[in-house]
């Protein structure tokens, strides 16, 4: 029988990295739920023997639930009844399998009823849904909302929302409206205190929820009249029980047609503030967002992967001229390239997911106790790390799922555009994931100020000092050339000191990034797996040094003036 987690044996070496040690350290407290909680660790062998039992749990439902529904589900999706979405058929299949099975509230303490999973193992969880349905994953994923309300929640709120979402209610995270997308120092929806009932207000309009009309919503408006910025918005917590939302429009879109999107319309909505007010933006969206943005990483890999799968499997089976296609170079080379993209941005998802994992455990310990100087520094070491890291994931991997579903699709030759194929549906799904959550532009404008700070040439070179494999030892040395490369491109950007050209050349500079930490993710992955990673790493070097050494040449060959020419093609419109 089929197991989305057993079938990929790459998963399991990830939960054997070094950094995992410190990460159950700090997730468990040392062991200290043993005396409460039957199912809760006793050392560290058996939490990573839990997590597997997990991992296998959540592997077979993927496989042999949430991935057979898949298609009826792309077929039906959500529909509008009496102002309120209903799911399709099949996703209330997926919802009761998932609940029962107790995967809900992954992230939280086992005092609320969680699984108090380290966000790494919640990523893999994401990726297998994602690979089964990209959609579904949308929905069960935004359980990760709860992260926040956790965060910044007084204990009332947390005792009284947390078990909800362990149980297997849904979150949404109300954000975007029609004028607020990107800019959501725009939003308008309308807080305001209500004296008599003792609680806030809610009155606008949101679009773009994703699973909009969910049980437990968390809600940006605007709760200082007269103010027109970021400063003005807080964060509010909307139970669905409490009434006062309807649901005005579900959209029609291109894919994940599982993940309901809708508009929703405010009147009077009773609520909670959740934390300060004035604290919505600056603090509590960009929590919220990074979570979400990890996810979006991992649902990316998901469909990566299932492209790679799809593609693989059409090219052993189809046969041209007499031959199996897979036996075809341009054939070949297309699945080596995927299986290395899969392969490099898993590495890069999973590293991002530990360096979060310290840091917000870290946090955590926070609350209870002053940390010692040692875990402060620890802790700010981690969490600059996982901001560098995050805009890296999710831009690259969100391009990787597309570039992957775009080759599955020319892999199948003409089926590949009949819809009774998968691999229209992953091309169609993935579409989204580099525009939703931060778009791809905006990720570079996230990364680029560590780029030009040198955080990331610092990182590479602390990387190249790192012992591999004596058959991975040339490997290296060529991305030891590509980092030189890279810096000598680094710093003619900045001697340039043109802020116009160093927008421009930004995303150039962000491949590059990504692909030179990659390939020494992926290198050292292979050193200690050659048989799962050795052939990807060969590849991914390969393709690296194509990438930097294009992107280095037109950055050494690029001048302010040349600006002109790209803005020409504008001005003669008008």
């Amino acid at each position: 029988m089929a197991n989305y987690y057993t079938d990929q044996p790459e998963i399991e070496f990830h939960l054997n990295h070094p950094l995992m040690k410190r990460i159950v350290e700090l997730k468990e407290r040392d062991f200290a739920d043993k005396k409460n909680y039957e199912d809760a660790p006793v050392n560290y062998e058996d939490a990573i023997e839990n997590y597997k039992r997990i991992l296998d749990i959540a592997g077979d439902i993927a496989a042999n639930i949430i991935e057979p529904n898949s298609e009826e589900v792309d077929k039906e999706g959500p529909h509008l009844v009496d102002n309120r979405m209903h799911y399709a058929s099949k996703t209330y299949e997926n919802l009761k399998a998932t609940r029962q099975a107790g995967l809900w509230g992954v992230s939280m303490p086992r005092r609320f009823g969680g699984l108090n999973l380290p966000n790494v193992v919640f990523s893999m969880l994401s990726e297998m849904i994602s690979a089964a349905d990209a959609g579904f994953q949308n929905i069960w994923s935004l359980q990760s909302c709860i992260d926040t309300l956790y965060e910044f929640g007084n204990e009332e709120q947390r005792e009284k929302y947390i078990p909800r979402i362990c149980n297997g209610e849904t979150m949404s995270m109300d954000l975007t409206e029609p004028d607020a997308g990107s800019d959501l120092q725009r939003v308008m929806l309308k807080a305001t205190f209500d004296e008599k009932e003792n609680c806030w207000r809610l009155n606008g309009v949101k679009r773009f929820i994703t699973n909009g009309d969910s049980d437990i919503h968390l809600v940006l408006a605007r709760s200082e009249e007269g103010t027109h910025d970021g400063r003005g918005l807080s964060m509010f917590i909307y139970d669905k029980k409490n009434g006062g939302v309807d649901v005005r429009h579900i959209e029609n879109k291109l894919g994940i047609h599982g993940s309901p999107t809708c508009e929703l319309v405010y009147k009077n909505a009773k609520a909670e503030l959740c934390g300060n007010t004035r604290m919505g933006l600056i603090k509590y969206v960009m929590a919220l967002m990074n979570g979400a943005r990890l996810g979006i990483a991992a649902q990316s890999v998901g469909v990566a992967r299932e492209a790679y799968t799809e593609g693989l499997n059409y090219a052993r089976e189809r046969i041209q001229f007499g031959k199996k296609i897979i036996t075809f170079p341009a054939v070949y080379d297309m699945l080596s390239r995927m299986k290395a993209k899969l392969d490099a941005g898993r590495s890069l998802l999973y590293q991002t997911a530990r360096y979060v994992d310290i840091y917000k455990a870290l946090d955590d310990i926070a609350r209870d106790r002053k940390l010692s100087p040692e875990e402060r520094k620890e802790a700010k070491q981690y969490n600059r790390l996982a901001d560098a890291f995050t805009p890296l994931s999710k831009g690259i991997n969100s391009e990787y799922a597309n570039q992957n579903a775009y080759d599955a699709i020319s892999i199948h030759g003409g089926s590949g555009f009949i819809m009774e194929y998968k691999s229209q549906r992953l091309f169609r799904d993935a579409r989204i994931f580099s525009i939703y959550e931060g778009t791809t532009q905006l990720q570079v404008v996230a990364a680029v100020r560590y780029i030009t700070n040198g955080t990331y040439l610092s990182i590479m070179k602390e990387m190249l000092t790192n012992e591999v494999s004596s058959e991975m030892e040339s490997l290296k040395a060529r991305v030891a050339k590509l980092v030189t490369l890279y810096e000598e491109a680094l710093e003619k950007v900045k001697a340039d000191e043109n802020q116009d050209e160093q927008d421009f050349l930004a995303r150039r500079l962000y491949n590059m990034t990504a692909s030179i930490v990659q390939a020494l993710l992926l290198i050292e992955d292979a050193s200690k797996a050659p048989e799962l990673f050795a052939k990807s790493a060969n590849v991914f070097v390969r393709m690296a040094e194509e990438e930097v050494t294009g992107c280095a040449a037109y950055i050494q060959a690029f001048n302010a003036s040349d600006l002109e020419y790209f803005k020409a093609a504008e001005e003669n419109k008008e």
